[in-house]
């Protein structure tokens, strides 16, 4: 079966950044605006491009995101001539054990692109939320005749040294890359978005791979720079790198934000309802009589009977009579009891908050054991974890899955 574009979706890494949150699940699959998986986005990008063969390169605690993508057809990508297929890493070759880097995954995998004798790869992560028709990147980089294309965003210029940053010509050809610049000459940021001609990118990556070369950014594109056409293709609306508790916390709180340019409903995104205990199996939301919802968003199941404002609720959570829930991301089934106050914090998968707790509380110190990760107030609590009650926790606190909090937990502190 030939195809003229193929895409690779790069969904295998780690997500340390995101802490706990990534711990017990591959980052594309943490849930997102309550009812949504951060790969949805991408995935739904693919599907209204009219891209219908996907490979999704897997390799860390995968299971939930395989069962989740099941065979594409929620996104209408299964059928005769559609399909997405799972690739994780070869284990137990001698060559190749695991996935190296973003580029030596696609390497691994250039049998599969083989199999299509696609004209061009569009090679995208599962980890940002956004809105793209790729046809017209596509479009943009055969015009350009270009060997490689890649998406760039403006970014404000004290955040750019967390990026890719390109510096462009008049004609679009990028002229200069550095990964991650100390001190930044640019703000284009790379999306971590490509398109490359399908020849032209099997010599790259089997030349990088011959110098111990793994990672797009790090060492196929630099190479590609000197060698080859290299273009960049400005994007202009919304994007978002979830990679931190921050900017995961920041881009669901965006969903009330008119002016953030995160529209969902606008982009069509779509979802699997099918997966036993997410969506299509649960009742509708009770909300009762005392119940105070404002600039909220939740999914089907919740039971709500306290107060709850500018938060997002997944699936079956229950919020008790006399309790406040602000600024938060709750996950499925999390049970929050009767005159319990969460403040700016993210709480997992279901979590057991007994009565009259205070969470998010006090004064904000950084993370003393992550502060690379938590140091803008936001408190995380861990999946299935209990806390007593009368118990109150600080900002800035984590408290890892399956632990049992039996006493305050002061700002800053980690409850392992």
């Amino acid at each position: 079966m030939t195809k003229d574009v193929i895409a690779l979706l790069l969904a295998g890494g780690v997500g340390s950044r995101l802490n706990i949150l990534a711990g017990h699940r591959a980052k594309p699959a943490i849930p997102f605006a309550a009812i949504y998986r951060i790969i949805d986005f991408t995935l739904s990008n693919i599907a209204l491009s009219d891209i219908d063969v996907v490979g999704v390169l897997t390799q860390y605690k995968p299971l939930s995101l395989m069962e989740h993508i099941d065979n594409g057809r929620p996104w209408d990508l299964s059928g005769r001539t559609r399909q997405v297929e799972i690739l994780p890493p070869k284990t137990g070759e001698e060559s190749s054990d695991w996935y190296k880097g973003t580029s030596d995954a696609v390497y691994q995998n250039l049998g599969f692109i083989e199999t299509f004798s696609p004209d061009v790869i569009l090679i995208v992560s599962g980890d940002h939320i956004y809105h793209m028709n790729y046809n017209e990147v596509i479009r943009f980089h055969r015009e350009h005749k270009a060997a490689a294309t890649v998406c760039l965003i403006e970014v404000p210029r004290q955040t750019a040294h967390h990026f890719g940053i390109a510096e462009v010509n008049a004609e679009s050809v990028i002229t200069r890359w550095i990964e991650k610049p100390q001190k930044p000459r640019s703000n284009l940021a790379s999306m971590g978005i490509y398109i490359f001609d399908t020849g032209i990118l099997s010599q790259s990556l089997r030349r990088v791979a011959a110098e111990k070369g793994t990672d797009f950014a790090r060492n196929v594109i630099p190479h590609m720079i000197k060698t080859d056409r290299v273009c960049g293709y400005r994007f202009a609306g919304y994007w978002r790198d979830v990679g931190t508790i921050d900017a995961y916390w920041r881009a669901n709180m965006d969903v009330f934000n008119e002016r953030s340019g995160l529209d969902i409903a606008s982009w069509s995104v779509k979802t699997n309802q099918s997966i036993r205990g997410e969506i299509g199996d649960r009742p509708p939301s009770y909300i009762g009589k005392t119940a105070r919802i404002s600039s909220s968003l939740f999914g089907r199941g919740c039971i709500i009977e306290g107060t709850v404002t500018h938060s997002v609720l997944s699936p079956g959570v229950r919020v008790g009579a006399g309790a406040v829930v602000a600024n938060s991301i709750v996950f499925h089934d999390t049970v929050i009891s009767e005159q319990v106050t969460i403040e700016k914090s993210i709480i997992d998968k279901e979590v057991r908050i007994e009565s009259s707790t205070r969470i998010g509380q006090g004064t904000s110190t950084e993370n003393k054991k992550f502060p690379d990760h938590l140091s803008s107030g936001i408190t995380v609590i861990g999946k299935r974890a209990r806390i007593v009650s009368r118990t109150t926790i600080g900002k800035n606190c984590i408290v890892f899955p399956e632990v049992t909090v039996t006493r305050n937990v002061r700002s800053g502190d980690t409850v392992c």
